[in-house]
């Protein structure tokens, strides 16, 4: 491994390309930590250490994008998400929307003419979003109150602005990362963000041994069983991501010219988790807006209305949130899948490169095997994704341990870390060097 390491750095365009991802992933971490000017981060913290549950409610899911930016009030503090969501808006619209369709298909300057249209949709939601923020904050007493009613004007206008720009410049340091770095920008700044919360997670096992030292023995078996969970978890989903079924597939031997060419044999690779973490990302999104219209509205406050106690029940400490969220990561890991991979266009192109799956016939037989097979493979892998998401959220509503990393994490994690391995192996063995993957 060392030498590995060692042959990475010894190839001089490598290196910079690693050199220069780190000095990004370094100013990033900077920008979390500038505070906001006009918010009590104090305020702020005590409102994010009441909601239990870590990254499975609305503030702990933003602040896992955000690299823990929004606990503190900094610039940071939206992160990354609205360049996501802007990417997944843009994505869906392509499907939908002829010209959008059309430029996908236009190669690189189609691709320049979406990744412009996507920068501008980001923008536009960082303003949406930035609003949001700030009279979810204002409703709960974090923002500071002043007698003027212009300068409260002016107060609010300036923390939106540097809301927006904190999330305008995560997205140019993502693009620069895809640019003259290594790996993808926006997950290399999620993974960055996500390993940073590490010294909370080490805090969290001092404190259960001291909940264990002072007379809660059942804390002894708490941290041992959560590093086997972790590891156990780590393994399944490498395991899962590295899965595939390899559809066969026979071409038929062709005149071409004086040649003969053709009579091969090959395969489709269709990946057993082909949405990746795109529908937990979705089911998040959704199974939130309760507890965002619940902050929106009564902020910090508890009163004793039946619209209160209505979207309480939707509330991550309860057993329904769970529930809807294992639905809705199923659902969108269809959606998701249905939108990237068409069996009508696989099977197309099969036929046109005199391809076929042995014994299915041509048309409509194989757009019908291929459907059977995608789904059948986007039920497991959405399962897996489930579980994964999932399992956190219950362990926490029965045993109200306090567990601040879920399943989104370690995918996200583990899924990055897989990725940027891939493409560094790639790039060592262009140049004959041996790997990680070895």
């Amino acid at each position: 491994m060392i030498q590995t390491i060692r042959n990475a750095f010894s190839i001089p365009d490598l290196r910079k390309k690693i050199l220069y991802t780190i000095f990004i992933v370094f100013i990033f971490r900077i920008g979390t930590a500038i505070p906001v000017p006009f918010l009590d981060s104090g305020a702020l913290q005590t409102l994010m250490s009441n909601m239990t549950g870590g990254e499975n409610n609305l503030l702990g899911y933003v602040n896992l994008m955000s690299g823990g930016a929004f606990e503190n009030a900094t610039l940071f503090a939206m992160g990354i998400s609205p360049y996501i969501t802007a990417q997944i808006i843009i994505q869906l619209l392509t499907v939908a929307l002829p010209p959008l369709e059309r430029l996908a298909k236009e190669g690189t300057e189609g691709r320049k003419k979406l990744n412009n249209i996507t920068r501008f949709t980001t923008i536009g939601l960082g303003v949406v979003q930035g609003v949001m923020y700030y009279f979810m904050l204002k409703s709960s007493n974090v923002v500071k109150e002043y007698d003027s009613k212009f300068v409260n004007i002016y107060v609010g206008v300036f923390i939106v602005a540097c809301f927006c720009a904190g999330t305008a410049l995560v997205m140019w340091l993502g693009e620069q990362i895809n640019k003259k770095g290594i790996g993808n920008g926006i997950s290399i700044l999620l993974f960055a963000g996500i390993v940073s919360s590490g010294p909370k997670v080490i805090n969290q096992f001092r404190a259960w041994w001291s909940l264990a030292e002072s007379g809660s023995k059942g804390y002894y078996f708490v941290i041992p069983a959560v590093c086997i969970a972790f590891l156990a978890i780590v393994w399944f989903i490498v395991f899962m991501q590295n899965s595939e079924r390899k559809v066969p597939v026979q071409y038929a031997k062709r005149v071409q010219g004086r040649k003969m060419v053709g009579g091969q044999k090959s395969y489709i690779p269709i990946k057993v988790n082909m949405s990746g973490v795109m529908p937990i990302i979705f089911a998040s999104s959704i199974v939130a807006i309760p507890a965002t219209i619940r902050l929106l509205v009564y902020g910090s406050k508890q009163p004793d209305t039946f619209w209160y106690k209505f979207l309480s029940v939707f509330s991550n400490n309860s057993m329904i949130y769970p529930m809807i969220y294992f639905i809705l990561i199923i659902l969108f890991a269809y959606f998701y899948v249905t939108i990237q991979y068409n069996p009508i266009e696989i099977a197309n192109n099969l036929h046109k490169n005199n391809g076929a799956i042995p014994g299915i016939r041509p048309g409509k037989n194989t757009i019908a095997y291929l459907s059977k097979i995608i789904s059948r493979i986007t039920l497991l892998g959405a399962l897996f994704l489930s579980v994964i998401a999932v399992v956190p959220i219950v362990i926490n509503v029965f045993t109200n341990i306090g567990i601040d990393f879920g399943g989104t994490s370690v995918i996200i994690l583990v899924g990055v870390a897989l990725e940027t391995v891939t493409q560094i192996e790639s790039q060592m063995l262009m140049r004959h060097y041996k790997g990680f993957l070895e």
